[in-house]
């Protein structure tokens, strides 16, 4: 949870819920019966503002992200615009011809992998997930756009992360990403009590430490977790710290990442926040007149909210790694809303 400095300021798009899976873990229980969909000029539309914003980075996911019709216009609007880009995808459906026609305006392509061979079959709900999207990497390797891969940690599966660090090495991904498991979407009852806890969460930190020193500049680590002592001495990389000039400020200086969902609903942190806390609809109005009615508002409620969390990360634990996404959530969803007045933005 941002503002994570200038290198990283996020607009996060989910312009489809149609997939082809319907994993177990999935955060916005995208499905093949699944129809959300976002028209390109109201994804156009957002990019252009979202870059007015400061927002350096669009992010395309789901869904399955290869399944809308318009991906490659995106990300193309996505490039004019100024900002960097990525896809996160299963991998199942990258075709040459796809590959061609986003190669040169795609970034980063990541690629979930949840495990060994079955391990993955099992998360995904399909025993064809794995060797279709391996078969998948030859081409991409060709295509020349750079990727890595997305590990989902769970409670359960950490001693996989050995294998699917050697399996992203010897395929030439360039990053992988190990995520905590988010009892959010269909994860909460497919996966019940299966978010990693503070124990697993801290031994994954070693984990990663000892493979990040294995593979060197070959392969770069990434570990969504953060460390309390940490964020006790940069509060504002959690968004802790009141800021009197916020007028002066752009939307990406206050909060980062934000999250376009399916049905056009502008939410701060992550897929599925808590709406109170949220922007409004595309449908019905631009995100800069929703960023200017949050700041008036929401704003301050939000980072009062975001301080309180906070304040209960610095009592002190026994172990110090959290998930600050998670974290903060919870802190939202039982808080009062900010206004008696929400009109349409209930939704």
């Amino acid at each position: 949870m941002g503002p994570t400095g200038d290198l990283y300021r996020a607009i996060q798009l989910h312009p489809t819920r149609r997939c082809n899976l319907q994993c177990l873990h999935c955060y916005s229980s995208s499905g093949p019966r699944a129809s959300d969909q976002l028209p390109l000029d109201l994804v156009r539309r957002v990019i252009e503002d979202s870059a007015r914003e400061g927002y350096n980075i669009a992010g395309f996911s789901g869904g399955e992200p290869t399944l809308y019709p318009w991906l490659a216009e995106a990300l193309e609007s996505a490039h004019q615009s100024g900002l960097r880009t990525t896809v996160t995808s299963n991998g199942m459906l990258l075709s040459e011809r796809l590959l061609e026609r986003v190669r040169g305006s795609l970034d980063l392509l990541a690629i979930s992998l949840d495990g060994v061979p079955a391990s993955h079959d099992r998360m995904r709900s399909s025993n064809k997930a794995f060797d279709t999207m391996a078969r998948r990497l030859s081409a991409i390797r060709q295509s020349g756009v750079p990727f890595g891969f997305i590990f989902t940690l769970t409670q359960h599966n950490l001693h996989e992360l050995d294998w699917v660090a050697q399996f992203a090495f010897n395929e030439g991904a360039g990053l992988l990403q190990i995520h905590p498991l988010e009892e959010t979407g269909r994860a909460r009852h497919a996966l019940p009590a299966t978010e990693p806890d503070a124990i697993e969460a801290s031994v994954a930190f070693l984990e990663v430490t000892r493979l990040q020193e294995k593979y060197g500049d070959s392969l770069k680590l990434q570990l969504d977790l953060l460390d309390r002592r940490y964020i006790a001495t940069h509060p504002e990389r959690v968004l802790a710290n009141a800021i009197d000039e916020a007028s002066e400020l752009p939307l990406s200086a206050l909060v980062s990442p934000i999250i376009v969902e399916p049905d056009g609903f502008v939410v701060p942190v992550q897929y599925g926040f808590d709406r109170r806390f949220g922007f409004g609809n595309l449908f019905e109005r631009p995100l800069p007149d929703m960023a200017h009615d949050w700041r008036r508002h929401r704003m301050k409620y939000f980072f009062a909210v975001c301080r309180r969390a906070y304040d209960d990360l610095l009592v002190p634990a026994e172990l110090p790694f959290v998930n600050w996404y998670t974290f903060a959530a919870a802190h939202f969803e039982r808080t009062g809303p900010p206004t008696d007045d929400f009109g349409d933005e209930r939704r």
